[in-house]
């Protein structure tokens, strides 16, 4: 299904950039949050080149912050309202990759990667389902990560537990919305090229380009299923084989 009026979280750069770049190729209108404000500011006139014909607002937000949270979710749905449009997505992004071994000194890092990546993504979810519920429609998107199937080592350790955590939290609302006409999607990621993955340092297995990877995120996105892995393959088929890896391997992969 293809929905108009998007929100996107943490969209100055990496996979929420690349996400609105896509949705602006389709025609969308967008409400892009985050710290960077100079970036969202680039990312807009960068979006109006590409479709002159598109409302695009931006507003500064940090995601650790509940109240801002609430009211910035609540100003973009009035955007939306000023041009006679409902809110109809809503893509919890904003995240973070902080962090190391757990006990080795990075539990200020640890920490700062739990309030943003869960913390945070509950907030975004509350704000985003008050609007939801009540429109009694709407699309909320979690953006989790391959690495929410298993435990993961040194940095990857608290990462891999938040984005768990979201899918678990996904599945959970879809429950509780089962019966009304409120789509909740799990997007699992694998190695996307992107400031984040940069950092990590060494050549990741199956990475694919920004670009490509924003357009698959967004044709699964449109999709509106319960989970998605993007790509499809290999992701799909580790999926599947994760269960059955031992601890070495974990470490290895």
């Amino acid at each position: 299904m293809t929905r108009k009026n998007i929100l996107i979280t943490g969209a100055s750069s990496g996979l929420g950039k690349g996400m609105a770049l896509e949705f602006a190729r389709q025609g969308a209108n967008l409400a892009l949050c985050a710290r960077r404000v100079e970036n969202l500011e680039a990312l807009k006139d960068e979006l109006n080149a590409i479709n002159s014909s598109i409302h695009v607002f931006i507003r500064p937000l940090d995601v650790a912050r509940t109240a801002d949270v609430f009211a910035v979710f609540q100003d973009f749905k009035k955007d939306f309202e000023s041009i006679g449009e409902n809110l109809g997505r809503i893509i919890v992004n904003a995240g973070i990759g902080k962090g190391g071994s757990i006990g080795k000194g990075f539990t200020e890092a640890n920490m700062e990667t739990a309030q943003i990546n869960f913390c945070g993504a509950l907030t975004q979810m509350e704000a985003a389902m008050e609007i939801f519920r009540e429109q009694n429609d709407g699309h909320l998107v979690l953006i989790s990560s391959m690495s929410a199937f298993r435990g993961y080592s040194r940095a990857m350790t608290v990462y891999a537990a938040t984005k768990a955590g979201l899918k678990s939290l996904a599945e959970g609302l879809r429950v509780d919305v089962l019966k009304k006409p409120i789509k909740v999607s799990s997007i699992f990621p694998g190695y996307i090229q992107t400031e984040m993955t940069d950092a990590m340092g060494g050549n990741p297995p199956f990475m694919v380009s920004l670009e490509k990877g924003s357009k698959l995120l967004v044709k699964a996105i449109n999709k509106e299923k319960n989970n998605a892995y993007v790509p499809f393959w290999p992701w799909f088929l580790a999926k599947k084989l994760m269960p059955f890896m031992t601890l070495g391997m974990l470490r290895k992969f």
